[in-house]
């Protein structure tokens, strides 16, 4: 039932959106790589075990769900969008953690959809606390969601969207190393960096 909820939800996501759809499937495997990695490196290998990886991997479908409450005049906009249209963006993340929990309570067990939530509400929270939609910072920022932040912007980056072109991989991880410490958690930086090459889009 648990899988057959989170692809019906990943498949609401895609018909919506099919540049989200794609990104939902390569981050799921990034999310993967890092932790796997991460394991591997002894970073948070205290708190991340085989279970783990699998509620991460399985759960990452749903970190842009939230995304159903944004119109499609904003979602697909070929330009930058305003600070006011940007503000309507942020709230998918919010909005992403209630879904879930709307939807998978009772349903199954307390875990699954505290992981769930934690993915679509923090993915966007930032290690200086500068994010949405509560400006957590560092370790208070749960570690699914901080994983997630580096596969989001990485694939974000490297992928060509309405607005935008893709960028080239090593710039993508520049920005991502440059980023460590002010946007993302710099020990899974440190991972992301030492196995970059595993982080391919195909």
């Amino acid at each position: 039932m648990q899988t057959h909820m989170i692809s019906g939800l990943s498949s609401l996501i895609e018909n919506r959106d099919t540049e989200t759809g794609e990104h939902v499937a390569r981050t799921s495997r990034y999310v993967r790589t890092l932790a796997e990695n991460a394991v591997k490196d002894g970073v948070y290998s205290d708190i991340i075990d085989e279970h783990y990886i699998e509620l991460l991997y399985s759960l990452a479908p749903l970190h842009d769900v939230g995304k159903i409450v944004v119109s499609d005049k904003i979602l697909k906009k070929p330009g930058k969008l305003t600070p006011e249209e940007f503000d309507e963006m942020k709230k998918h993340a919010a909005a992403g953690g209630k879904v879930v929990r709307q939807i998978l309570e009772g349903i199954t067990d307390e875990e699954y959809t505290s992981f769930a939530s934690d993915i679509a509400t923090y993915h966007h929270e930032k290690w200086n606390g500068s994010g949405y939609p509560e400006h957590l910072s560092g370790e208070n920022i749960p570690l699914s969601a901080r994983i997630m932040a580096i596969a989001d912007v990485y694939d974000a980056l490297i992928s060509e969207r309405c607005y935008k072109k893709a960028m080239p991989r090593e710039k993508a991880v520049n920005i991502i190393k440059e980023e460590s410490g002010s946007h993302f958690d710099p020990k899974l930086v440190e991972v992301f960096l030492r196995h970059k090459d595993e982080f391919l889009p195909n």
